[in-house]
């Protein structure tokens, strides 16, 4: 125990040294030099048992390779030592390595603000419709406008490929091409297919007569009678379960959001089922409003290979998940909300409880007691005797709705006043009832006695 405890204090000095150098910006060499030796000392250190500590750590070679060519999307750079980091695409490969290393092989995962996954074998489309409709409860809560999902399968796309003549080394590439097609017209994406991956004039007008198709489960249908899709075994198989996942959407009573779009690709190369992405239906002139250019707004799929691709032992764990555009959603309320001229609420409290007269602090005080205790969020500012037009002003620039003002005449009576920020109109309301009513006016449930 003696060792280990000099051992550790070894470990935490030399670390302390290494940091030291960085922050002076010390040569590279050096610092490499001086890593170096933190490195031996904590392999002679090796793991303490006693700790039940897991730190999950992605090094960058983890994440290349599983990305096809948006890996260009992962920002490498070097830190003061030279050690090679990168910033993280996403959590679905960091989150697959968690599961192989852990061996763990149920779990559902919600990572607040962002991301959802299933992970485990379940009979097929479950899951993923509770994907899709999860989803859509999100973006029908944020109130962004209305949205589309767009359906796919990467099985059909490898069967479309196949049958339409382009080779396997090619899938992936071509892949990424057809992706594009929310973005630039067609005859683009196929002169970047002829003339820059090097793909057949023929094969490329074959794949052209697939990817222009949207629709429902009527589309689904017709392609399982298509004479040469219906043939390929993969194509087949992902038919079969989108036609399964629509009759589960449409007991989900989502199924008016959901299109099945050939075009959709997904250009990440671990995707291996169903993929989808909800994109916003811009209505054509909102008072004021630029047009939209923010792409998809939540996007995912299924990826049953990758826990295999960390298990020392390649054993599969499906999943499915979905990621949310925090900031391409952030992008678009910031701009309606500049085009309304309304400003951004900075905080979740419906009333200010604010007073009228000087040496009122007590009641107010009193007041806001009340109010906390029945749930209702409030606050008031943290002076003894501040001017009503500072605290009006307060409730303005942050965005509350509503003021509770105390004064002489109103303790004589009985009553507060309660004043709407925006309208500024004022009511009288008996001091009992101004819970229900602060509720009533904020869409809180009301107490039913």
């Amino acid at each position: 125990m003696a060792e280990r405890a000099a051992l550790e204090e070894l470990v935490k000095l030399q670390g302390e040294r290494v940091r030291g150098l960085k922050q002076q910006k010390a040569s590279s060499e050096l610092i490499e030099e001086e890593v170096g030796k933190l490195l031996k000392l904590k392999a002679q250190l090796g793991p303490d048992e006693s700790k039940q500590k897991f730190v999950l750590k992605t090094p960058k070679e983890t994440l290349t390779g599983k990305y096809g060519e948006d890996s260009k999307l992962i920002y490498d750079l070097k830190d003061q030592g030279g050690e090679l980091l990168s910033l993280r695409y996403d959590l679905t490969v960091p989150f697959a390595r968690y599961l192989a290393m852990n061996k763990l092989t149920n779990i559902k995962r919600y990572h607040i603000a962002k991301d959802f996954d299933i992970a485990g074998n379940f009979d097929p489309m479950i899951p993923d419709a509770e994907c899709l409709k999860i989803m859509c409860e999100i973006l029908s809560s944020l109130q962004i406008g209305d949205f589309l999902v767009k359906v796919n399968d990467r099985r059909i796309l490898d069967g479309m490929f196949a049958i339409c003549g382009v080779s396997d080394s090619k899938f992936r590439t071509i892949c990424s091409s057809v992706d594009k097609l929310d973005k630039v017209s067609w005859e683009e994406v196929k002169n970047e297919m002829v003339g820059e991956k090097g793909l057949a004039p023929e094969v490329a007008d074959r794949i052209g007569d697939y990817v222009q198709q949207h629709g429902g489960v009527s589309l689904v249908e017709q392609l399982l009678q298509d004479p040469k899709l219906s043939q390929n075994k993969q194509a087949l198989e992902g038919l079969g379960d989108l036609k399964l996942l629509f009759e589960y959407l449409t007991l989900f009573g989502i199924d008016d959001k959901i299109s099945f779009d050939l075009s959709l690709a997904r250009g990440l190369d671990y995707y291996t089922g169903v993929i989808y992405e909800a994109v916003l239906l811009q209505t054509p002139a909102q008072a004021g409003e630029e047009p939209l250019g923010v792409g998809s707004v939540a996007a995912g799929g299924r990826y049953d290979g990758l826990v295999g691709m960390f298990d020392p032992k390649g054993r599969k764990v499906p999943c499915v998940g979905l990621s949310i555009g925090v900031e391409r959603i952030f992008s678009i309320v910031e701009q309606r909300l500049e085009a309304l001229e309304e400003k951004v609420r900075t905080t979740e409290t419906q009333v200010l409880v604010a007073s009228a007269q000087k040496k009122l602090l007590e009641e107010r005080l009193k007041l806001v007691s009340e109010l906390w205790d029945a749930g209702i969020k409030a606050e008031l500012l943290y002076k003894k005797n501040p001017k009503l037009l500072n605290q009006l002003q307060y409730c303005e620039e942050a965005g509350i709705p509503l003021v509770a003002i105390i004064g002489e005449q109103e303790l004589k009576d009985g009553v507060i006043k309660l004043r709407s920020v925006t309208s500024r109109e004022e009511v009288n309301v008996r001091r009992e009832d101004l819970v229900e009513e602060i509720k009533r006016r904020t869409g809180q449930p009301l107490c039913i006695c």
